[in-house]
């Protein structure tokens, strides 16, 4: 720009071109230009951030929870079934759900409530309590097992996707593997946690089988209810 100079505007500076005929084009400003660029940075910015909020939270995989028509009954009604002789559990196979896990035996924790597996060691495992009934003894036999660890789905990940008539197969320490029958799946707030349902006597071989599920407590890091499944001895297969 031969005629060119450089001046400055309200603190700007401005380059400006006067031709010698006819009107001059707009000036320029080169700080309100740097801004409009860093302000159009920042926007692209944010909209990527929150591209990347959208993309992690439709990613995300829930567990299944129980419908509502799963609800069934807590044990087979009248009917008080075959049952077995005492022999602990070694593992556990829930063909519909895909789940074949050996069994920890735990018992209590320090504070009295039934012990969990580890999340870091023992997420893929399920546990039986030690203190229940072992699987097709008369009373309930309880197993439970986490929803998902710090690392994704847990082994009782896809429980609450269990019907009645679904089957579980638990192998003894005899070589006896306990087949029993889904009655009925039901989620209830841990604030109403049915106790007397879930570890009660009965007078057949029940099975519980428990893990989290509901909405997730951040402030607390905890699932604000319980998924649990029951079920009823109905045969065996011997070793």
């Amino acid at each position: 720009m031969r005629d060119g100079r450089w001046r400055r505007v309200a603190g700007f500076r401005v380059v400006v071109s006067w031709p010698e005929a006819g009107y001059a084009a707009p000036p320029v400003l080169l700080g309100g230009l740097r801004a409009r660029i860093a302000g159009m940075a920042g926007l692209l910015l944010i909209l990527a951030g929150l591209g990347t909020v959208v993309v992690v939270v439709a990613s995300q995989v829930h567990a299944p929870q129980p419908a509502s028509s799963a609800a069934g009954k807590l044990g087979p009604g009248r009917t008080r079934g075959p049952v077995l002789p005492r022999s602990q559990p070694v593992s556990v196979d829930i063909p519909a759900i895909g789940v074949t896990s050996k069994l920890l035996h735990l018992g209590d924790a320090p504070d009295g409530t039934m012990a969990v597996p580890d999340l870091d060691t023992s997420a893929g495992e399920a546990a039986w309590y030690k203190y229940s009934a072992t699987p097709g003894q008369i009373g309930p036999s309880v197993i439970e097992g986490h929803v998902d660890s710090y690392h994704g789905p847990a082994v009782f990940f896809r429980l609450g996707a269990l019907r009645p008539g679904d089957t579980v197969d638990v192998r003894l320490a005899d070589g006896t593997t306990a087949i029993f029958r889904v009655t009925g799946v039901r989620q209830y707030l841990k604030s109403n946690y049915p106790a007397k349902d879930i570890y009660g006597k009965t007078n057949y071989a029940a099975l519980r089988l428990i893990t989290c599920g509901g909405a997730f407590d951040y402030a607390t890091g905890h699932y604000l209810s319980s998924i649990i499944v029951y079920a009823s001895l109905i045969s065996s297969r011997p070793a």
